[in-house]
């Protein structure tokens, strides 16, 4: 994530906590399981990159009680809501073991050989070099330590049902379409992440690809529309712009089958250790 996208993502820290954050988070923590033969024992010092709302630093935390977990992320906003979730979800005792700092994925502010263990979940495909960010990650890790990572695999297929309801009824509407997405930074294959991954410096790499699924009702996709995915698009609306668009897009998407109100997207997780 670079400095504009952390800026970006401190306006939208309470959407995104809200209406993504448990979209991906059931992909981000099965990180975790193949992970788990990584770190013996479930100690040791562990660096979350591009932490977020601390999603997967929180989940290792209650899986391995005897760790300690840094979360760094470009966004304030961000942090702030990692910091307020443990406080919430963790008991008095372990809140100290989580810290957190504003940080980009390619600089990070800790010293060579840091840490035992380093995992990121739907991130490195907002860096503008990834390759740099994993060699930053390489550098921070102790020799043989595993990096594992999880992001979105390039996808050219048909957009889901309810996206393309969303394009048609902003159409129909006579609304702007959104605003197209940054250039495409997702890998193109695990193939392709492994071989990133080996030369930023790592061994005993694997990646494999799996999906990401989530169930739509009619009512959280268009409030994740409004108040994330397509926030910018809604605040450009005058009120009655704006029920009318809510009212329209309901309408259509109670007309689908269930089983179409649902994202399906291919991801990658990649695994492999320091070199050294």
């Amino acid at each position: 994530m670079t400095e504009d996208e952390g800026a970006r993502y401190d306006r939208i820290a309470e959407g995104y906590a809200r209406h993504w954050a448990p979209v991906i988070g059931p992909a981000a923590v099965r990180l975790l399981d193949h992970l788990a033969s990584m770190l013996p024992g479930g100690s040791g010092d562990l660096l979350d990159i591009g932490t977020g709302t601390g999603t997967l630093a929180l989940a290792a935390l209650e899986r391995w009680p005897g760790a300690r977990v840094t979360g760094i992320d470009a966004s304030s906003e961000m942090v702030g809501w990692a910091g307020t979730d443990a406080d919430r979800r963790l008991a008095q005792v372990r809140r100290p073991r989580f810290t957190t700092a504003v940080a980009l994925a390619d600089r990070l502010p800790f010293p060579d050989g840091t840490f035992d263990l380093a995992m990121s979940s739907f991130v490195f495909q907002l860096v503008p070099d990834r390759g740099a960010a994993l060699g930053e990650a390489r550098r921070v890790l102790r020799p043989g330590a595993p990096l594992g990572y999880v992001t979105w695999l390039r996808h050219r297929g048909e957009p889901d049902p309810p996206d393309r309801i969303f394009d048609e009824v902003l159409d129909e509407l006579g609304f702007d379409p959104a605003e197209p997405d940054p250039p495409d930074r997702d890998p193109a294959s695990p193939r392709a992440a492994a071989t990133g991954l080996r030369r930023a410096g790592f061994r005993d790499v694997r990646a494999w690809a799996d999906v990401l699924e989530h169930r739509w009702t009619a009512r959280s996709y268009v409030d994740f529309l409004e108040g994330f995915a397509e926030e910018s698009l809604f605040d450009e609306l005058v009120e009655r712009e704006r029920r009318l668009l809510r009212r329209r897009l309901l309408a259509r998407l109670a007309e689908l089958p269930p089983a179409d109100l649902r994202l399906r997207l291919p991801i990658v997780y990649v695994v492999g250790r320091a070199a050294g």
